[in-house]
């Protein structure tokens, strides 16, 4: 389908000669001329958002030239002008944990159209979607040959009502394509291979028009392709379906902190290093809601496989990108990924006239600066709760003892013995090693590296500890290739660290289990069991129930504390095992040089690799070939499925909106504290028999050992809503000492927070929740806004929240409040007994404040004021509709 542009009211519209053909594109120095302001020193990341408004200009989406002005205005105030804008990105990127729901939504949204008389043709993904199956692989096998083969087949059993479902829908919509199961995890494919930087398509006339490439996806860390120029975000999936339906998406000219590099990383130093300092940094800035952008000198020595590191941690480090302007770094790294020569020159020639190119003069304007020289860079770790909790390896032992003290209130050096094994466990031992997530095992310097510490490590004859659990998940088939090529994949495997499968895996919760005797052993003696792995995020009850404490450390690290197996060390200056002649071995005996790293990078990094395994990516292997699906319109829901049902969301849906209500006599469901992630909100991981979701099972004959995980059933809302607030870890103010998804019900009595729900629902009785600071960080989890608002819960009352949460609760038709004047959950004095009204929201505006009267247990009242975080007036639409699904639907409706 061609894509629709604007009628070129401001004239902006140029041609670029490339290769001797002739591409039209639209031109900011064309803008500037035509009067409409001075955009020369704006970044690159801003300039990617005006381009967009030349582009659609006039096209019916309410984007004026004083849209287009706004961008001179900002730079004129030195970085700030939060205009409202409508954004359209070129694509949507899927994985199957938030693609399954977001297919699941298409298809009843088609029975929806249906139902109010509409042509469910009407339901088609307008711009192109991508899902790449990329988070349903478990390590149930690991530390031997089978281990990838038995973990892929155990998918394929477990999984196979969601990839027929899949199928489907791939069969069913227009410009949706499915990358199957084991070709990688989704930001490396499209990294390596989906991503254009330049995109080129067809317009309404004919014409071919090349513009940046740009997209939203349903994984937080979409942002990663922000390293190769490609400006990304994670969104909820409820917005990526909008706007994969053709809707605009509202946001404010963003603020651009610019974050200067110089210098050069150090000999032993790496490029997660170096990300978990830039996380560290920015955290402490305050960047949430803001663009970053890299620039400065260091950049000229900075591999693109690095900048994708640090642009992947964005949501880590709280911005809504992380961004780096093309340079001849892009360029090379297109080459060697097997990019077409024809592309790479569009690219080249495109940022140089359009003014997107990072030359020895690129000096924008930023909001706000800071900068940090690489050759400072030490290793370190980060943990044992979150990304931004940096540690230098120096102070990781010294820390760790004080994390024993301080957070987790636990002793050193009690010893559990394990059961048939002749060794004990104690607090502080590593039970998971795992190079795992997207943000590591797409850099062949840090994996490179990986393969050279176990290569050392196996020549001396050391070995995983045998309480450890291995792992090694690459993140694309290009990973294995080059490791293969260069020989170390074999020294990995000698260690432990064979190929378990092509997924997130460890950094997801897909860590499968640990050793049953281990497990009976942390329990025992109330442990403090730790995690390493090269993931992103570290939250707690995320990694696996077993282990309190996760670190985050690059793959090379990983390796060397399998060695050591334990926390409670000084890599630095202790010894981590013994060579076969009984002499200590230290960390500096087997880590590797930086020239023997990119010698082999050079050798075996090559274009041709990447051109082999990605020659037939959507094929898949027999497994995928081999699924069967039915070729209809719309999706026959089983009855007995657990894993695919029909949502309750447009059942029953009128033709018109309704309006905005007050709360009155809403009740507490929960009293949460500060930093509450989606992880805490949004059901993952694996759960138990005794969970409202479990029993659901049960009670459909489903046995334990096949329930899989949280993530893998998100297209079931029975579940779903059952395990939202769930998490093992989630504290409830209003109870006592109590961990876990548990609340009071309507008769003052602790029940499950699902249980509590329904029991209100019946009473006709609305909901509130409320949290401290940073409420919903981390991954862009729909389930988390979707679960709340199937509970009843009409808003949610916090101190701040993170930007993708907020979006999405709109999305649902939750409201989002925030505190104003000083007030908070625990200045009110709150215990859950309180009832909750809300005024003012049937005449309400964007960020308007209201009236929040309280009435306490004992009859007193306090009335507060809070700040609406409906941010823009279509977020005010979308609340009147019910959510933003049924707004796209009732107007798809409408047009016939």
């Amino acid at each position: 389908m061609p894509i629709k542009v604007g009628q070129d009211t401001a004239n902006t519209r140029r041609s670029l000669s490339v290769n001797g053909k002739s591409i039209s594109y639209y031109s900011i120095p064309a803008a500037q001329e035509a009067g409409l302001g001075d955009f020369s020193k704006l970044p690159a990341a801003l300039k990617v958002v005006l381009e967009n408004m030349l582009r659609f200009e006039d096209d019916g989406f309410s984007i004026s030239v004083d849209d287009i002005k706004a961008f001179a205005e900002w730079g004129a105030k030195g970085g700030k002008n939060p205009r409202e804008i409508a954004y359209r990105p070129a694509r949507v990127l899927m994985q199957d944990f938030t693609g399954v729901p977001a297919v699941v939504d298409l298809a009843a949204m088609r029975d929806g159209i249906n139902g109010l008389g509409g042509d469910a043709q009407k339901i088609n993904p307008l711009n192109p979607v991508d899902l790449v199956i990329d988070h349903s692989v478990m390590i149930d096998e690991f530390g031997n040959p089978r281990a990838f083969q038995m973990n892929v087949d155990r998918e394929y059993e477990r999984n196979m009502e969601r990839y027929q479902f899949l199928k489907w829908g791939q069969n069913a919509f227009n410009n949706f394509r499915v990358v199957p199961p084991g070709t990688g995890i989704c930001h490396q494919v499209n990294l390596e291979y989906l991503a254009q930087t330049v995109w080129t398509d067809t317009d309404q006339n004919g014409d071919e028009v090349a513009y940046p490439d740009t997209l939203v996806g349903t994984d937080s860390h979409t942002t990663m392709v922000n390293g190769m120029a490609v400006l990304g975000w994670g969104v909820g999936g409820i917005e990526a379906e909008a706007a994969m339906l053709g809707q605009p998406i509202s946001m404010l000219i963003p603020e651009v902190v610019g974050f200067e590099l110089t210098g050069a990383l150090l000999e032993g130093t790496t490029g997660t290093d170096l990300v978990l300092k830039v996380v560290e940094m920015l955290r402490e800035k305050g960047v949430v809601g803001k663009f970053v952008e890299f620039y400065g000198e260091g950049l000229d020595r900075l591999p693109l496989a690095d900048r994708a590191t640090i642009a992947n941690m964005a949501p880590e480090y709280g911005a809504t990108c992380g961004f780096f302007p093309i340079d001849g770094e892009t360029l090379r790294y297109m080459r060697n990924t097997g990019r077409d020569e024809d592309r790479i020159a569009l690219v080249e020639a495109y940022a140089k006239e359009n003014g997107f190119w990072r030359g020895a003069d690129y000096a924008p304007v930023y909001t706000d600066t800071l900068s940090l020289d690489m050759g400072t860079i030490v290793p370190a770790i980060s943990g044992p709760k979150r990304p931004q909790d940096y540690v230098a390896l120096t102070d990781a032992k010294t820390a760790f003892t004080k994390e024993m003290e301080e957070t987790f209130k636990r002793p050193m050096g009690k010893e559990v013995a394990v059961k048939g094994e002749d060794y004990t466990l104690e607090s502080g031992k590593v039970v998971i090693a795992s190079i795992t997530s997207c943000t590591n095992t797409s850099n062949p310097y840090v994996m490179i590296g990986a393969g050279l510490v176990a290569r050392k490590a196996a020549a001396l004859g050391l070995n995983r500890q045998p309480w450890v659990k291995t792992s090694l998940a690459p993140g694309s088939q290009v990973v294995s290739a080059y490791l293969e090529a260069a020989g170390l994949q074999e020294d990995l495997d000698k260690i432990g660290f064979n190929l378990v499968g092509y997924g997130c895996t460890t950094c997801i919760g897909n860590s499968g289990p640990i050793q049953a005797e281990l497990s009976e052993a942390i329990a025992e003696g109330d442990l403090v069991a730790t995690s390493v792995l090269s993931g992103n995020r570290n939250f707690e009850g995320r990694i696996s129930p077993d282990v309190r404490a996760n670190y985050l450390a690059s793959p090379p690290l990983v390796v060397v504390y399998a060695l050591a197996g334990t926390l409670d060390i000084d890599l630095t200056s202790e010894p981590i095992g013994q060579d076969k002649d009984g002499n200590d071995v230290y960390m500096k005996d087997i880590w590797p040089t930086t020239q023997e790293v990119a010698e082999l990078v050079e050798q075996t990094v090559t274009r041709e690799a990447f051109q082999s395994k990605y020659a037939d990516v959507f094929k898949g292997d027999e497994k995928w070939q081999e699924v069967e699906v039915p070729q209809q319109e719309t999706y026959d829901w089983p009855p007995t499925s657990t894993y695919i049902q029909n949502p309750p969301y447009f059942q029953g849906m009128g033709a018109e909106p309704g309006t905005i209500s007050n709360i009155d006599g809403a009740k507490i469901l929960l009293i949460l504290g500060d930093m509450i992630t989606t992880d805490h909100i949004s059901p993952a991981g694996s759960f138990a028999t005794t969970t409202p979701a479990g029993q659901y099972l049960i009670d459909r004959q489903v046995q334990p050992r096949e329930f899989n995980s949280y993530g893998s059933r998100r297209g079931n809302h029975e579940i779903m809503m059952r395990g939202t607030f769930a998490n093992i870890r989630v504290k409830n103010e209003m109870l006592d000492g109590v961990e876990g998804g548990y609340t009071k019900g309507p008769d003052g009595q602790q029940t499950s927070v699902y249980d509590a729900s329904m029991a209100y629902q019946e009473q006709g009785t609305p909901l509130v929740v409320f949290g401290g600071e940073q409420y919903g960080a981390g991954s862009s989890r729909d389930w988390a806004a979707k679960g709340t608002a199937l509970l009843g819960v009409k808003a949610v009352i916090a101190e701040s929240f993170e930007r993708i949460h907020r979006s999405n609760l709109v999305g649902m038709g939750v409201i989002p409040f925030e505190f104003t004047g000083g007030d908070t959950r625990k200045s009110l004095g709150l215990t859950g007994d309180e009832t909750v009204s809300i005024h003012g929201l049937d005449t309400i505006q964007p960020q308007q404040e209201v009236p929040c009267t309280i009435v306490y247990g004992d009859g007193t009242e306090k009335t507060i004021t809070l700040k609406c975080r409906i941010d823009t007036a279509p977020e005010i639409e979308y609340i009147e509709n019910g959510g933003v699904l049924h707004y796209v639907l009732r107007n798809l409706a409408k047009a016939g």
